[in-house]
């Protein structure tokens, strides 16, 4: 009965108070540019926009509804992010920067995830029920990249900036382009005191390996098919008789 009793209470989710403060905290441990709380508190959209959501989430599964919407509209005017108060979102989310972020309404975010500005978890389908992406813990999606349809990510998977992803992605693993790739990262991701990889710049570039092997591929036929003339052209030119004739004395 007691194991019973302590493995729900680990399985509880943090209240209010804990959550707003994981917030506010994983910030300093990814973005260089946070000096002290105080000033996170105040200047960052990100973070004004995570906590009125964990508001207007508690307020609509206990059926406010219309209340909720309403806070939601309003973390849209005040930040520009828009988060539908449906949206699950687990601890520790961090939007860097914030502007023009938007998730949908069945969309849900695990532990640890970073966002950056332009990112949109939207849905493909007018029917009711899961339709928008499911991000496991761990995930950072760059900026302006569009996540589509009720996919999943899985955990500490890369989305490269711009990218449009309407596939599952393994965990683990790194998605660039349009419409988006997997590809594994060769280089080797580093911890820095347990953090988070934020060097999303580091992405392969599939597209440009395969216009580089073309090109090389093209320069070899291309020197082949010089020497191949060069080799079918005769030793001498022949001579014109009708010139001979012209110039013999």
């Amino acid at each position: 009965m007691l194991s019973a009793v302590m493995h729900a209470q680990a399985d509880r989710p943090p209240g209010l108070w804990a959550s707003l403060r994981g917030d506010v905290g994983c910030v300093r441990a990814r973005d260089p540019a946070a000096r002290h709380t105080v000033e996170i508190l105040i200047t960052y959209p990100g973070v004004h926009a995570v906590l009125m959501h964990r508001v207007a989430h508690r307020l609509w599964r206990r059926g406010w509804r219309f209340s909720a919407r309403v806070l939601s509209w309003w973390a849209r005017v005040v930040t520009n992010v828009d988060i539908h108060p449906g949206a699950q979102i687990g601890q520790r989310l961090f939007i860097d920067h914030g502007a023009g972020v938007v998730i949908g309404e069945t969309a849900q975010i695990g532990n640890d995830v970073t966002l950056y500005h332009g990112v949109t978890l939207g849905g493909t389908s007018w029917s009711p029920g899961k339709r928008h992406p499911t991000l496991d813990s761990g995930v950072l999606v760059g900026a302006g990249a569009k996540i589509l349809g009720p996919i999943r990510i899985g955990a500490n998977a890369r989305i490269g900036a711009n990218s449009v992803v309407i596939e599952e992605v393994p965990p683990g693993m790194t998605v660039v382009g349009i419409p988006g790739r997997i590809v594994r990262d060769p280089q080797e991701r580093r911890r820095i005191d347990g953090r988070i990889d934020l060097e999303h710049h580091l992405m392969p570039d599939p597209v440009g390996e395969a216009l580089s092997v073309l090109i090389d591929r093209i320069d070899f036929l291309e020197a082949r098919l010089a020497n191949l003339q060069r080799r079918a052209l005769p030793a001498t030119t022949p001579s014109c008789p009708d010139c001979d004739k012209e110039t013999a004395p």
